[in-house]
């Protein structure tokens, strides 16, 4: 559902910038041995891949953390350690000059709320993470 929430929005960018959804790439380092990559969005300002979550309750997670809580009980992976997978992933696949191109993003649905790092929130960085809303 966050996934097709996130084509909705993508869908109404502006002419000159181009979206792919749901890429299945092969990954030599990923446990099944492919990346299950949500969207990439190509604009003049940069390689956009996005990690779509949509789970409920409280993420608990930080940077240096490989696994993040989900109302302080599941575990699931850090989205950023997971995105990186994929940039690392599309990089192999691309030319150098645009390896550094890449801004990873994750998007949360509204059904949850952050106790997150706050550098996250920052949009200066090349790592962001939103509300779908947003």
């Amino acid at each position: 559902m966050g996934e097709f929430n996130i084509d909705i929005q993508l869908d109404q960018l502006p002419n000159g910038y181009r979206y792919l959804s749901d890429l299945l790439l092969k990954n030599p380092r990923a446990k099944s041995g492919y990346s299950q990559v949500d969207h990439v969005v190509l604009t003049p300002f940069g390689i956009f891949v996005i990690e779509t979550k949509n789970y409920q309750g409280i993420i608990y997670g930080s940077k240096e953390r490989k696994t993040w809580l989900v109302n302080g009980k599941f575990k699931m992976m850090n989205p950023f350690v997971q995105n990186y997978g994929h940039i690392r992933a599309l990089t192999s696949l691309l030319d150098k000059k645009y390896q550094d191109k890449f801004i990873s993003m994750v998007s949360f649905t509204k059904r949850c709320t952050f106790k997150v790092d706050l550098d996250y929130r920052k949009i200066a960085s090349n790592e962001i993470i939103v509300y779908d809303i947003e």
